[in-house]
């Protein structure tokens, strides 16, 4: 018997996705929980797998298409007598950064759940999932439109309205203006390509944090002569566990105490309430350089793990992330980002502070540099720290004394924290 295949339920208030690719073709025969299609929103690429076995006899989607929950996919000859139902559920690896495609975007007018995405508070407005669709296809954030209908229900008409103030406001800095660019083919060949859904929304996140965030960048080098020597003497009995002592892990956890030293750098800003709000956990996200783009994934309670544990879940985490198998809960509810470049190269970098968090500590290759001590020159080994933070919490001297307790401590090899 012939049976349709309906894409499922993505996430939490996701009504529709835009279909990155078909894994299959007509004519194939499928196995169940084999993945049909990859589907992309606004907080995952997801691949979704089919819930029946049976020969494919018709694909109703092509790749760029937006695709609604329970849309036929496509459908399958099976022997299967299981009623039509919804596929099985979808492994995602969660995108960091908000969603969008119009030229407009306003930003969130409240803070997000999630550590290292901006989401929009469209689940808590009344309104109808065309009214919602119609508003994020102009830009607009539902969450700051004023519903003129019984309880505050959101229609088109609001939805216009608001639209109207946000392009007659003189505040751009609440939005995103993007320049035409020049006809290049006019200089020589050219080949554009479309950006990847991923890097769509990476792009509009980082636009959004450096317009809303008045960021500011210190620097300093850490001498971790000794502290390399420990990570050395100590790896084989962290492997021995099953983890890999790296300086990203040291790092998780020095910057787990550092945020018990300076609360600030473990709070974010609520400009809307004008308020800070100080957070009695330690979450701290980790940015992971996949083929798919930049992921980063949240390491909970790191002050509660020791460093033998905190290697471990790294571990984890990172295969979990290049293998697109990171779920939702792994990505939210970050409060300090460490960006890790120093197995790549580079003597420093600027990273941007993520939304709704107020720093990230950046991190270059190390290396052996002379150093006067004592009154000679010796060689030591220099590692480069850049701590980017936002000022409307903290201060310049903040931000100095956080960077100067990061160096002291990674000057000292703590061998309780295995």
């Amino acid at each position: 018997m012939k049976q349709e295949i309906k894409l499922p339920e993505i996430a939490d208030n996701v009504v529709s996705g835009f279909l990155a690719r078909i894994l299959v073709k007509v004519g194939d025969v499928i196995a169940k929980d084999q993945s049909l299609i990859e589907i992309e929103t606004d907080k995952a690429a997801t691949d979704i797998p089919s819930p029946i076995g049976g020969k494919i006899t018709d694909i109703k989607v092509h790749a760029g298409d937006e695709v609604r929950v329970g849309q036929t996919i496509l459908v399958v000859e099976t022997d299967d007598t299981t009623p039509d139902a919804p596929l099985s559920s979808p492994k995602s690896v969660v995108i960091p950064a908000k969603a969008g495609t119009a030229p407009l975007t306003e930003t969130a007018s409240i803070p997000a759940k999630a550590g290292t995405a901006p989401l929009t508070a469209t689940s808590l407005v009344p309104a109808s999932p065309s009214v919602r669709r119609f508003a994020r296809e102009l830009g607009l954030d539902i969450s700051r439109v004023k519903g003129t209908g019984k309880g505050g229900r959101i229609s088109d008409d609001d939805v216009k309205a608001h639209a109207k103030e946000v392009i007659q406001s003189p505040k751009v800095a609440e939005f995103a203006v993007y320049a035409e660019v020049p006809d290049f083919s006019k200089w020589g060949p050219v080949e554009p390509q479309p950006m990847s859904r991923i890097r769509v929304i990476t792009a509009e996140s980082t636009v959004n944090s450096w317009q809303t965030i008045p960021q500011v960048v210190q620097f300093e080098k850490a001498d971790i002569t000794e502290l390399e020597k420990f990570r050395l003497e100590s790896k084989a009995a962290v492997e021995k566990a099953g983890g890999k002592l790296t300086m990203t892990a040291i790092l998780l956890k020095l910057s787990a105490m550092a945020l018990k030293q300076f609360p600030k750098f473990n709070a974010s800003v609520d400009m809307k309430n004008k308020q800070i709000i100080y957070k009695n956990y330690i979450n701290i996200g980790i940015a992971v350089d996949t083929e798919q783009g930049l992921l980063v994934p949240v390491v909970q309670d790191v002050d509660k793990k020791s460093l033998t544990q905190l290697s471990i879940e790294l571990n984890g985490i990172a295969e979990r992330a290049r293998n697109r198998k990171l779920t939702s809960e792994e990505m939210q509810g970050g409060n300090f980002t460490i960006s890790n470049l120093g197995g790549i190269g580079g003597t420093s970098f600027t990273p941007i502070v993520y939304p709704n968090q107020v720093a990230i500590l950046g991190v270059s290759k190390s290396a052996i540099e002379p150093v006067y001590q004592d009154g000679v020159f010796v060689p030591r080994n220099m590692l480069p720290l850049s701590l980017s933070y936002d000022h409307r919490l903290i201060d310049g001297a903040d931000g100095a004394r956080f960077l100067g307790w990061m160096c002291k401590v990674l000057e000292q090899p703590f061998l309780t924290w295995l």
